[in-house]
């Protein structure tokens, strides 16, 4: 097998603490590969001023390939009340390094996962005609990573010629006694080759992995112009998978469906907004935060990452009680990117043993309050899951 190098950027909290977990799992399995690490977090912005400093943007560019763990993020003051003295009232504008890396990079094909594991206590359950019934769930989102309203153009208090440009539009006759200062706009930009980028993907992976629907999920009745380009190109490029239904759904009522009927889903695709929202939904019908992986893939670079949060409260605690399941299944996913899917299938199994054989389980699949308390009730440690894991491979 060709060696890869990867870009490890544990970032912030429990990210330094997952991120290392994950990379046991990896070299275990095989998986030949040189790790740099790369300068990343809140750190760096206190220091420097900058979350993502140029040097790991460098390492990016040169080998495609990142790990990324989780990352802290605070409002705009609270922010800047962090900065180093000497650099505050600098100018400095804190910007979250994930997203900074997906424009960057135009990541923009996002793809989340949500398969349920047998035997997990966190799984979603309703009651049926016959009693308590399990469904099995294995939705797989696909989210337009780099547009939407995480665009980034948006303001308060807008200039006198972004504002005159805006008053154009009909509907903003009812904002036009609004004083600038009591007004925020944001823009929810979408463009036509994004779209039918995300659109093809999800209807590629469709077809690949022997789903029978891809299902859109927008708000074209209320938002007209830009889930209205999303339902026209899924419409258009639905027409050349012939044995691929397209489904259509809007967000608010599919977040209703999906605790209904969650197991006839399966690839489903929205803009960036709503496809965050609805991944965050399924993740909780699969066990939560602890079990939810995500891949950002641009024409050459991808990063690879959990999608919970850096938990600083937990961070520090020895032992370490933080579930790394999904950091090492943001691992499979990489593996999956550089064609070792057999490799990413072996770690799945191993997971999916461990789980079903519910020895060694984590605070969060245990329903306690997370804590140092955590370990005396029964819950694992974060190394002692990897150690199962590993024990399984």
């Amino acid at each position: 097998m060709s060696k890869h190098t990867v870009v490890t950027m544990p970032g912030d909290g429990i990210g330094k603490v997952v991120l290392p977990e994950a990379v046991r799992v990896l070299e275990a399995a095989g998986f030949q590969a040189d790790y740099v690490h790369g300068d990343i977090g809140w750190e760096f912005w206190q220091r420097e001023g900058n979350a993502l400093p140029d040097r790991t943007i460098s390492l990016l560019r040169q080998h495609k390939l990142g790990l990324f763990g989780a990352i802290t993020s605070k409002p705009k003051k609270a922010a800047e009340a962090e900065l180093s003295p000497a650099l505050q009232g600098k100018g400095h504008v804190y910007y979250s390094p994930i997203v900074t890396m997906r424009q960057l990079f135009d990541l923009d094909i996002c793809i989340r996962p949500c398969p349920s594991f047998p035997g997990n206590p966190l799984n979603f359950v309703r009651r049926g005609k016959d009693g308590i019934e399990e469904p099995k769930i294995n939705a797989v989102i696909f989210r337009q990573n780099t547009q939407g309203l995480y665009s980034g153009v948006e303001w308060t208090n807008p200039p006198k010629l972004v504002r005159d440009a805006i008053e154009t539009h009909r509907q903003m006759k009812n904002y036009a006694a609004v004083d600038g200062r009591d007004l925020a706009i944001s823009c929810r930009i979408l463009t036509r080759p994004a779209c039918q980028r995300i659109i093809r993907a999800a209807f590629e992976y469709a077809k690949k992995f022997g789903y029978k629907s891809v299902t859109i999920c927008e708000k074209p009745n209320v938002i007209r112009e830009t889930s209205g380009m999303m339902e026209d190109e899924a419409k258009r490029i639905a027409a050349e998978y012939k044995d691929i239904a397209l489904r259509s759904t809007n967000i608010d009522a599919q977040m209703m469906w999906l605790t209904k009927n969650p197991e006839d889903y399966g690839v489903l695709v929205a803009s960036n907004m709503f496809g965050d929202i609805l991944s965050d939904g399924f993740a909780g019908l699969v066990g939560g935060l602890g079990f939810a992986a995500s891949a950002n893939i641009g024409r050459e670079v991808a990063v690879f990452e959990p999608t919970h949060g850096s938990a600083p409260k937990y961070a520090e605690l020895k032992p370490s009680i933080v579930n790394p399941i999904a950091m090492i299944l943001a691992a499979c996913m990489m593996l999956d990117h550089v064609g070792q899917t057999a490799t990413a299938g072996r770690i799945r199994e191993a997971i999916g043993k461990v789980v079903a054989e519910g020895k060694v389980r984590s605070y969060d699949m245990m329903r306690l309050s997370g804590g140092p308390a955590a370990i005396g009730q029964g819950a694992a440690s974060t190394e002692q899951i990897t150690d199962a894991i590993l024990g399984k491979l």
